[in-house]
């Protein structure tokens, strides 16, 4: 356990706590708004403000508006494409700027990444580690794995797109050596707390989304996108049809999945008290005007919460004026969900920008004159602010400083180079004396111009650039050895990066195929009723049975069910937060399962733990070969579903470990999101106004939204259970199991009672007979099913991400 070390510690425990600010229990609690120096390996004294920089501009402006981080991303590998991003070469740039203001930077390589993209995504990896890049946001497992075995000198950080929202998940990202994760933004003051504390008992940092645009959708589980138009939310490509209009439903509402903005602006003292290392803005496709607004404005009530606590003033009225916040693009604000309040009030029907309305309406203007005054007012103050901004950032360049390099020698002596940089100089010596060059050969180059600025141009690459070469001292026709020129290299770059030691490129071993005996794939069935478990007596399928999310409160009668059922497999959700995740850890010891598929790496990591066969699920999204050594190597998993979001190209550059089983879901009502807040309230109505335990226990409601292209989705509310959308069509691909027959073990059918357009020809017996034919090889079958199920389709499988 780490130690806290106080310095002029009290002479009591009580006295300590009250002079630091003591939180959590005494074995794992930490102390934050000190007024003594504390060190804590993990936690900063104040909480971060982490904002977000689409570009250049906005970057800027975060830095003078006083983040103390920033994420960005490249052009490549992040999910903001449609940000306007950096490149490379501006990096170093920005890291400089930002390190000389005390602001980190973060870089955003939050996205799934497919097989083809694994080499060019470990060249960019060997330029980042010899970077003063501050730590990388993945999503990706199989990035994670990368990380942690060949570029441990890079600081992890977990994606919002992990859906971290229970104690296991923290614990299975600790194991891939992930530093810091950003919560699930769903998750009330309670439940994060609790996040925070398992956090630090695991020496992972935590942030919080607390600013910008609300997913109606648990991030990473939304194909919405995806499905409707090939843009995939896990690849940055999101085109937000959560946002768009759809046709008037019962309730009046023409955008009824349109969520209020999120603003946590009044409750920086709980998430404080939390536990909470960082407060998130997002935005990274706003523009500076917004990043700087919404970054000033929160900064001012930081900065004012700790001045006024480091005064021990416990009645602190925080900063209230938060008047900049409505001034730039939102939607309204609601803190609903921290506050564990989830209700009809945090929707919106309208995704355009509020804040005209929303000021006129604070300033008690109610007519449209009126309007239309404070209208023309807001725009001329917006111009003015946005000048002010404009000459703060021109302030402020991320152009890199020049290097003017003298090098100098002669026969017999160490070459010696002597770098120039604006405020400081050094000088490098060879540890070998200088040759005579002789007869020019390629192993035997002379020293002159174009040799060196080939062999030093790495140098480019950190937050200087070679402006000129001098070698007016150096004698002609002389030569030293390729690794005297690579040792120099390394000790100039180790200068200019701060002590930063130069780390060599890392060959990433190659993965090769292994040779398989031919197989003939088994089927494997989900079901989610009682009174389908009469398919356990007509076939030796595998049949998987759904849990539900709510898992507490039906306890008692799952654990039940599979004790009466030993031939079902437990399927465990994507979502479990607080005691039901700790419930379904506690079915796994009481059950001890011989086989689970879970879609919840809490889960996941609680099987590995007591050794427990598991399958990762399809909701777990892998798409690249590293992901599955990650869960064999690390997890010991018994097996994992390929993500039914890649292309057959791309599943063709998958290659499986040894003694690792490979699934795929080849019929399935589509599932396009899952949500915590009700999707019913403005479509049919409710007559709660907010959601409570009996909601998510007892509702069974199914209503439909229909967009302008006249395609219906698909509402479902079953007992126990989240809200979800499901797509008009079902997906069936019978092609995969003739393209890759000696790839998977097996094929997946969901047999759920799940409606929609998608129409079945006959019971779940015939069903299921008739894709046990076509795995055996039976032609005829796959015409038969697609009569059989329709309409359905596999678009996905075409297109790909």
């Amino acid at each position: 356990m780490e130690h806290i070390e106080v310095v002029n510690r009290p002479t009591t425990l009580k006295d300590l706590k009250k002079s630091l600010g003591f939180i959590g229990d005494p074995d794992f609690g930490y102390y934050r708004h000190c007024e003594e120096p504390v060190s804590y390996k993990r936690l900063p004294t104040e909480i971060e403000l982490l904002a977000p920089g689409g570009d250049i501009d906005s970057i800027k402006a975060a830095i003078a508006a006083g983040a103390d981080a920033i994420y960005c991303g490249l052009n490549k590998f992040n999910a903001r494409n449609r940000a306007t991003n950096i490149n490379f070469e501006e990096l170093s740039g920005v890291l400089n700027l930002a390190h000389k203001n005390n602001c980190k930077v973060f870089l955003t390589l939050n996205i799934l990444i497919t097989g083809s993209e694994i080499p060019a995504l470990i060249k960019l990896l060997n330029k980042l580690v010899n970077t003063s890049i501050d730590g990388v946001i993945i999503q990706d497992i199989g990035l994670f794995y990368l990380l942690s075995k060949y570029f441990k000198g890079l600081e992890i950080h977990a994606s919002t797109q992990l859906n971290t929202h229970n104690e296991g998940q923290i614990k299975f990202l600790s194991k891939l050596s992930a530093d810091r994760v950003n919560l699930s933004r769903e998750l009330n003051l309670d439940e994060i707390k609790a996040l925070a504390l398992a956090g630090h008992k695991n020496n992972i940092q935590t942030e919080v989304f607390v600013h910008g645009s609300y997913c109606i959708c648990f991030s990473g589980l939304c194909y919405m996108s995806s499905v409707h138009g090939g843009n995939s939310g896990n690849r940055g490509r999101c085109s937000q049809p959560c946002r768009d209009r759809y046709l008037t439903t019962p309730e009046g509402k023409d955008f009824p999945l349109n969520l209020k903005d999120n603003s946590a602006y009044s409750n920086l003292r709980e998430l404080s008290e939390a536990g909470v290392d960082s407060v998130k803005i997002e935005g990274r496709i706003k523009d500076f005007y917004y990043v700087y607004s919404v970054v000033n404005c929160w900064k001012k009530q930081i900065r004012s919460f700790y001045d006024q606590n480091r005064l021990n003033n416990d009645n602190y009225d925080f900063y209230n004026d938060n008047d900049d916040l409505y001034k730039v693009f939102n939607r309204d604000f609601s803190n609903s969900y921290l506050k564990g309040d989830i209700n009809k009030d945090m929707y919106i029907d309208s995704p355009r920008d509020n804040s005209i309305r929303q000021l006129s309406e604070i300033d008690n203007y109610q007519t449209n004159k009126k309007m239309e005054e404070n209208r023309i007012s807001f725009n001329e103050e917006k111009a003015e602010t946005t000048s002010i901004v404009q000459n703060k950032i021109k302030q402020l360049s991320i152009a890199k400083s020049p290097l003017t390099i003298s090098v100098s020698g002669k026969f017999g002596t160490p070459l010696k180079i002597s770098v120039k940089t604006l405020d400081s100089s050094f000088s490098v010596l060879s540890e070998t004396n200088m040759l005579s060059a002789g007869p020019y050969t390629l192993n035997r180059p002379p020293l002159n111009h174009d040799f060196l600025l080939k062999r030093l141009r790495a140098l480019n690459d950190t937050a200087y650039y070679i402006k000129r070469i001098e070698l007016e001292n150096l004698q002609s026709d002389l030569f030293i050895s390729y690794k005297e020129i690579t040792s120099i290299k390394k000790r100039i770059f180790s200068v200019l990066n701060g002590s930063k030691k130069f780390i060599d490129p890392i060959d990433v071993p190659f993965l090769n195929k292994q040779s398989t005996p031919d197989i003939t794939p088994a089927l494997s069935v989900l079901i989610s009723s009682q009174k389908d478990l009469h398919l356990c007596d007509k076939t030796s399928t595998d049949i998987f049975y759904q849990l539900p999310n709510c898992f507490k409160n039906e306890y008692p009668g799952v654990i039940d069910l599979f004790f009466k059922n030993r031939k079902i497999i437990p399927w465990f959700p994507s979502v479990l937060i607080g005691e039901n995740y700790t419930a379904a850890v506690n079915f796994l010891k009481q059950v001890q399962p011989e086989l689970i598929v879970t879609n919840n790496t809490g889960i996941a990591y609680e099987a590995c733990k007591k050794s427990i066969p598991w399958i990762a699920g399809p909701f777990l999204n892998i798409v690249n070969s590293f992901s599955l050594l990650c869960l064999k190597e690390n997890f010991n998993s018994y097996g994992s579903f390929i993500s039914n979001e890649i292309s057959r190209n791309q599943i063709k550059s998958i290659i499986k470990p040894e003694n690792f089983k490979l699934y795929y879901s080849i019929y399935h009502p589509i599932s396009l999101m899952t949500s915590r807040q009700c999707l019913h309230q403005q479509v049919i109505g409710c007559e709660k106004s907010s959601i409570d335990e009996d909601c998510i226990q007892k509702c069974q409601k199914s209503s439909s939204i229909i967009n302008l292209n006249k395609i219906p989705l698909f509402i479902k509310k079953s007992k126990g259970n989240y809200h979800c959308i499901y797509n008009n069509n079902n997906f069936l691909n019978t092609d995969i199991v003739t393209d890759f027959s000696d790839v998977f073990a097996s094929f997946f059918i969901d047999l759920r009672d799940i409606k929609t357009e998608t129409r079945i020809g006959m019971d779940k017996s015939g069903i299921i007979e008739l894709f046990e034919q076509l795995l055996n090889g039976d032609h005829d079958s796959k015409n038969e099913l697609k009569q059989m199920i329709h309409p359905s389709s596999n678009a996905q499988y075409t297109k790909g991400i």
